[in-house]
């Protein structure tokens, strides 16, 4: 199994920065699929899940209507679209396949994202 996030960077507050979430090793259209940020003396906090099917989506409060998460089961890739960065968005984002049980959890090492001027 190997999920690898890409796409991070610095960007200017408002601007935007597009995630993806590289799977293999396992059949990515079974799983649901998560992003998780974790800024600098903070706890990691969910971003956004994503059903098997890509037709169902949840965010956090905090990136409702600014985030899109989205997937491709044919490229078996993940992607996350944010847009009106904040520099509270900085931290670093994680991609993680949601297993039916925790032990089945799977995540990737991680991208950093720096919104500042």
């Amino acid at each position: 199994v190997q999920l690898v996030e890409s796409g991070g960077g610095l960007v200017q507050p408002g601007g935007s920065l597009r995630l993806s979430c590289a799977a293999s090793g396992f059949t990515f259209s079974t799983y649901i699929m998560s992003w998780y940020r974790q800024a600098p003396g903070k706890e990691r906090e969910l971003v956004a899940t994503i059903g098997k099917a890509g037709d169902s989506t949840n965010y956090a409060n905090s990136v409702k209507g600014r985030f899109t998460i989205s997937r491709d089961n044919a490229k078996n890739t993940m992607y996350l679209q944010m847009n009106s960065l904040k520099p509270e968005d900085t931290a670093v984002y994680y991609c993680k396949r949601v297993g039916f049980l925790p032990k089945y959890d799977y995540w990737g090492q991680g991208t950093q994202v720096t919104v500042s001027s």
